[in-house]
């Protein structure tokens, strides 16, 4: 029986790679001669890796493209520009490791004369205007901070018995991205601006810089933890990847699963599907969808358009706003409408092969005194048996 189990669920497993695998080729060619260079600050990033999976997906036999990892390092994503302008591609499309950079990428761009979209991290205004073959696609981030601090709003409202000390404030910890970054400064700034005209009094604890990163958040919570404690009464995080840490570090001391008497409400930004998870079991309590879908078929629109040659909004529904950007809107997601954040990423797939593999952990592992866990990570799916 467990041969054939073992035969049963690498078919399955097979399959599932091949499902999300299959299609993230960094190198890929089409009929059309169309030559894309397109750079991603980071594979390691959540939302990002996402986007670029529908990239790829969507430029598939449209265009011949190199997408190369940055690394978060900017002087390899300088290299990685330089070699696409080599090869002589016909646009490129950016995701920046460092916003100030602009300059310097679009100073190499319109030399070639290159048109360039931007997407992802924003460009400063003067740079995006120095070159008239210049776009950017994103959102607006003080956007994400307002929705979030709505959030936080309506579920502290509704759920009196987070006042642990019954003082009227909240005392809160804040998770930020990186420093400087428009990102980090308008999701922070919003949030609290947002509670603090509504009415509620905020008291901070701390707020510590995790770089969007997962570990270096769950280090600095794990530091929190141990000086407050029950203190903290709410974790803000400036995107989804740390809010995972945050709660990583409280779940190990016993806060976030299942007793009520110990729980730390905490929000993101991205609704990745880790998170989406989390909210569905209640562990966090909401984050801020940023599709990567429609971000990533506002880019290939119009990246596809100006590579032709063509105005950059052609055959497309989307407006650019004084600063030449495409805005793709910002959502709240909670438990309520958590089916939004699962169609966004395509996610409901994953779903029905998590019921599949608990299906077959009732019927089989049971019997074997074995636990099987499918684990979804940076769009992977990973099996641990104990």
């Amino acid at each position: 029986m467990l041969k054939k189990f073992t035969i049963f669920t690498s078919m399955i497993f097979v399959t599932v790679l091949a499902l999300f695998v299959g299609c993230s080729k960094e190198e890929s060619k089409a009929e059309k001669q169309i030559k894309l260079g397109i750079t991603i600050y980071s594979y390691s990033d959540n939302f990002l890796s996402f986007m670029r999976r529908n990239i790829e997906s969507m430029l598939k036999d449209k265009a011949s493209f190199i997408v190369n990892d940055s690394e978060n390092d900017q002087a390899k994503q300088y290299d990685q520009i330089d070699a696409a302008i080599q090869r002589k591609v016909d646009a490129l499309a950016i995701n920046l490791v460092d916003p100030m950079s602009a300059n310097m990428v679009i100073d190499k761009a319109k030399k070639a004369g290159i048109p360039v979209v931007f997407f992802n991290i924003e460009p400063r205004l003067e740079h995006i205007m120095s070159y008239d073959r210049v776009w950017y696609v994103g959102t607006k981030s003080r956007e994400s901070g307002d929705i979030q601090g709505e959030m936080v709003l309506n579920a502290w409202k509704s759920n009196s018995k987070w006042d642990k000390n019954n003082d009227g404030k909240i005392q809160y910890v804040l998770l930020k991205g990186l420093a400087g970054h428009p990102d980090t400064e308008g999701r922070t700034e919003r949030i609290k601006a947002v509670l603090t005209e509504n009415g509620i009094i905020l008291e901070e604890l701390d707020e510590q810089t995790a770089n969007w990163d997962i570990l270096q958040a769950q280090n600095i919570a794990n530091t929190w933890i141990k000086k407050y404690g029950d203190s903290i009464e709410f974790i803000f995080s400036n995107n989804d990847s740390m809010a995972l840490g945050a709660l990583k570090s409280i779940q190990a001391q016993g806060y976030n699963i299942g007793d009520e008497s110990k729980y730390i409400p905490i929000v993101g930004v991205d609704a990745i599907p880790e998170v989406i998870e989390e909210i569905r079991k209640g562990s966090i309590v909401g984050t801020v969808l940023q599709s990567p879908k429609d971000q990533a078929r506002a880019v290939v629109d119009m990246i596809l358009n100006v590579a032709s040659g063509k105005d950059v909004l052609d055959g497309t529904d989307y407006k650019l706003d004084e600063v030449k950007a495409v805005r793709v809107p910002y959502k709240a997601i909670t438990k309520d409408n958590i089916n939004d954040a699962l169609e966004a990423y395509n996610w409901l797939i994953l779903l029905y092969i998590e019921i599949l593999f608990k299906i077959i952990s009732d019927l089989y592992f049971k019997k074997l005194d074995l636990k099987i866990k499918m684990y979804i990570l940076n769009n992977r799916i990973l099996i641990k048996f104990n």
